[in-house]
């Protein structure tokens, strides 16, 4: 029995032998907070991996979501959280700098940042599921709310977050608040751009003129829609290039909105030779007319086919129709049907297109001498 005290004694002894001021107790300790953030991390793991076992067979997409939600910045929280009881442990100095005080503001700070973490993540995830609402409903409104709500609930955690993160650090929050209202006028004519924007984000969104993907048209500005932000909105243009515009423009412009066409236009003059007859004319319109009536890419509630009048070098025949559809691609492959099927009729009448030629009249000798007297 004593010689199991005497054991005890150096045991104790040996624990309270100190290295830079730490005891070999205080480091074994230290070290058992690390190596229980590492484990606590296999324990969440494998928790996390049965939990989405059982949620993979629910029909509901919102267990998905929240686990989604929760299980990185979890994961990401065991270790840290072993090493800040570990330090917490140890005999910290406390000048020239109380690191004692600045573990503790330390620890809040990076508690504001997690809960921040997961408020954008809560966030993000509610609006891709309201997003995959909205691209299944007929409204159109829903679509352009979506990312607007999305970034201003994301930016007012972000500002929350930022203004606590101050307070734990040690300022003075109101103060920095009344020298924000000391300075409100100078800080309001700074930002006059940026509130005009933010009020050019309520317009597209109140007028709707376009919505993300139409192909729009503003000055020199061509494009489909990408995003619709609160203060600019993203144009890519044709040129593949990435073009972003301030919301206050689209309130003092012309927006020309090419997706709600409900019909494209085809509008062409074709020229015939002047060895074209009256007859052959009247036929070869006539069968123009009904190439635009047989083609069902065609419409054919209203359409122009009009002998137009005595070209330079050809006579000219006029011809002005709609077609259904409205995308670019499309169009232009029943354009395409559309003329080969011109040309075709035009060679099976016995015809020619005409093109631009000089006639040379070159007078005889006998001619030219008596012009002359």
């Amino acid at each position: 029995m004593e010689q199991i005290r005497a054991y005890e004694e150096l045991i104790l002894a040996y624990l309270k032998t100190e290295f830079l001021g730490i005891s070999i107790q205080q480091a074994l300790v230290a070290f058992a907070f690390i190596f229980g953030g590492f484990l606590l991390r296999k324990v969440v793991e494998r928790f996390f991996a049965g939990i989405e076992k059982a949620v993979s067979k629910t029909e509901t997409p919102y267990d998905d979501l929240l686990l989604e939600i929760v299980r990185y910045p979890l994961l990401a929280a065991c270790v840290p959280l072993g090493f800040y009881f570990a330090l917490h442990t140890l005999p910290l100095p406390t000048k020239p700098v109380d690191f004692s005080a600045l573990l503790s503001a330390g620890f809040k700070t990076i508690t504001v940042i997690f809960v921040v973490w997961v408020a954008i993540r809560f966030v993000d995830g509610v609006c891709s599921v309201w997003e995959g609402y909205a691209k299944r409903s007929d409204s159109e409104i829903d679509d352009m709310l979506v990312p607007i709500v999305r970034k201003s609930l994301k930016s007012f955690l972000v500002i929350v977050g930022g203004i606590l993160t101050l307070q734990n650090m040690g300022y003075s929050v109101g103060s920095l608040l009344a020298g924000f209202g000391l300075g409100g006028m100078a800080f309001a004519l700074a930002a006059k751009d940026s509130i005009s924007n933010i009020f050019g984000s309520i317009v597209i969104f109140w007028d709707r003129p376009f919505k993300t993907g139409d192909w729009i048209q503003m000055g020199d500005i061509e494009g489909t829609v990408e995003e619709i932000g609160i203060r600019t909105t993203r144009v890519r243009t044709f040129a593949n290039s990435q073009l972003t515009i301030p919301n206050a423009k689209w309130t003092t412009s012309a927006i020309n909105n090419w997706s709600r066409m409900k019909k494209r236009r085809i509008s062409t003059t074709i020229g015939l030779t002047y060895d074209t007859k009256p007859a052959q004319m009247e036929k070869i319109l006539e069968a123009i007319k009904e190439l635009i009536r047989k083609d069902e890419a065609l419409r054919d509630d209203f359409f122009l086919v009009n002998f137009k009048g005595f070209g330079s070098h050809s006579m000219d025949i006029f011809i002005y129709c709609f077609t259904v559809t409205t995308q670019w691609k499309e169009f232009l492959d029943v354009r395409q049907r559309f003329f080969l099927n011109i040309a075709k009729e035009v060679e099976s009448a016995g015809l020619e297109f005409a093109f631009p030629t000089q006639t040379l009249h070159v007078a005889k000798p006998a001619e030219l001498a008596k012009s002359q007297l």
